[in-house]
C-alpha cells in the first residue's frame, strides 16, 4: 500500500514544489491517507491531543445553557439549527443534546443539530455514533456549507478548534515557503509571495524579519467569508487558541505552526505525514475583519475563561457536579474545571469569538457567556 509520503512525493516531482497548505491538506485531509482519515484514535486520552470536551462534560452543558439562551434571544423560534464544524467523534454534541434534553425541555423540541464534517472516515463513525438521533431527524451529518445551500436562519453556528487545523500558507524575508523533495526526504524552498499573502501581513499580521517567519490564514479567512455569508439571523461561535494583530506588534507570538503526536511536540511537521495533527494559532484580527466584511456583526474578544464563568456562575457550575455523588468524584471534577477556566489550563490559552446578524444587540449583551466582557 502506498504511504502518503509516497504521494507527496509523486505530486512535487511530477509537479513541482508545492505550497505549505497544500502539503497540509495532503496531511490532514487526504481521504485514504490523510491524518483524520485514519483509523486509529485522534482525541483523547488514546489520541494525539485533548478538546474541551475530552476533559469533562461540563464543557457541553454549560455551551447548552448557552446555547438555550441564545434561542430565547432569538424569539424561541419553533425550530433552531445548531451546526458544529468540525465535531470530530461527536462527544460536545452528544453532551449538548443530553444536557439539553434533561434541562431544556422547550430548547430541545426546537433543536436540530448539523454535525458538518470534512473526513469521510469520521462522517461514517458519526453516522455509526448518532444512528438513533438521525433516525428521528434531530441530527443530520453533512460534509460541509456552501454558497448553494439556502440562507441560514435561526441558526448558531459552533466552531471549537476547527479554524487552527485548517491549511496556512508560511512566509519568510527570502518569500513564501515552498515544500520539495531531495532523495525522497522534504525540504523547504521559497517562492515569491503573492499579493494576496502580503495583503494579509499588512492588514492582520506582521511580516516577518531575520530568521522569523509569519503565517498567511488566507482559508480561515475565506472559510469565514462563506459561512458567515450564509448566515441571515443568528449567532456564530468561534472557541480556538490564537492570537490578534496587536499582539503580534507586541511580539507576543512568533512562527506557531505546530505538530503533535501522541501528546507530545513533534519535531518536523516534514516527520510522520498522515500520522500526526498539524495546526497554527489563529489569527482572531483577520477572523472578525472576515466576519464584519460579510456582514457580522463583532463581539469582544473573550478568553474562555470569561466566557465559561459567565455561564456557570447562574448557578455555581451545578452542571459539572449533578452526576457527582462521592466526594473524591466531586474533587476530580472539580480539578477537571479548573484545567478549563484558569490561565494554567486552558482558560487564558484559548479565546472565544462571538458574532451574530439579524440579533438585537441588548439581547446579546444580557448573554451569561458576556457577562464579563
Amino acid at each position: 500500500m502506498m504511504r502518503l509520503r509516497d504521494r507527496i512525493v509523486e505530486e512535487i516531482r511530477k509537479s513541482g514544489p508545492i505550497r505549505f497548505s497544500r502539503y497540509m491538506t495532503l496531511c490532514l485531509y487526504d481521504a485514504e491517507l490523510g491524518y483524520y482519515a485514519r483509523a486509529r484514535e485522534q482525541f483523547g486520552k488514546a489520541g494525539d491531543f485533548y478538546t474541551s470536551s475530552d476533559v469533562h462534560a461540563v464543557f457541553g452543558r454549560l455551551l447548552a445553557r448557552q446555547f438555550q439562551e441564545m434561542w430565547q434571544a432569538l424569539g424561541r423560534p419553533f425550530h433552531l439549527q445548531l451546526i458544529e464544524m468540525g465535531p470530530g467523534r461527536g462527544l460536545f454534541a452528544h453532551d449538548v443534546l443530553a444536557y439539553s434534553a434533561r434541562h431544556f425541555a422547550d430548547f430541545f423540541q426546537a433543536l436540530h443539530y448539523v454535525l458538518v464534517e470534512a473526513s469521510p472516515g469520521l462522517q461514517k463513525r458519526l453516522r455509526e455514533g448518532f444512528s438513533a438521533a438521525i433516525s428521528t431527524g434531530k441530527v443530520s451529518v453533512l460534509s460541509g456549507l456552501d454558497a448553494g445551500d439556502n440562507p441560514l436562519e435561526d441558526v448558531i453556528i459552533f466552531a471549537n478548534e476547527f479554524f487552527d487545523a485548517l491549511p496556512i500558507e508560511i512566509l519568510s524575508k527570502e518569500g513564501e515557503i515552498r515544500v520539495d523533495e531531495q532523495g525522497g526526504k522534504f525540504i523547504e524552498r521559497f517562492a515569491q509571495a503573492s499579493p494576496e499573502e502580503l495583503e494579509f501581513l499588512d492588514r492582520y499580521g506582521v511580516h516577518p524579519e531575520d530568521d522569523g517567519r509569519a503565517e498567511a490564514n488566507l482559508e480561515a479567512m475565506a472559510h469565514m467569508r462563506r459561512t458567515a455569508s450564509l448566515l441571515r439571523r443568528g449567532f456564530m461561535i468561534v472557541i480556538d487558541y490564537g492570537y490578534t494583530r496587536a499582539e503580534l506588534l507586541a511580539g507576543r507570538a512568533a512562527s506557531t505552526v505546530r505538530a503533535f503526536r501522541q501528546h507530545s511536540l513533534s519535531a518536523s511537521p516534514y516527520e510522520a505525514p498522515g500520522e500526526q495533527d498539524i495546526t497554527a494559532h489563529v489569527n482572531f484580527t483577520a477572523l472578525a475583519a472576515a466576519g464584519s466584511d460579510a456582514g457580522l456583526t463583532i463581539g469582544p474578544l473573550l478568553t474562555q475563561a470569561q466566557f465559561l464563568m459567565g455561564i456557570g456562575e447562574v448557578n455555581e457550575f451545578a452542571e459539572a457536579f449533578e452526576d457527582a455523588q462521592l466526594p473524591q468524584e466531586k474533587a476530580k471534577i472539580a480539578l477537571q474545571l479548573k484545567h478549563l477556566v484558569t490561565p494554567a489550563g486552558m482558560g487564558e490559552y484559548f479565546r472565544v469569538l462571538l458574532m451574530w446578524r439579524g440579533v438585537d444587540e441588548q439581547r446579546v449583551r444580557e448573554l451569561s457567556g458576556m457577562r464579563f466582557a
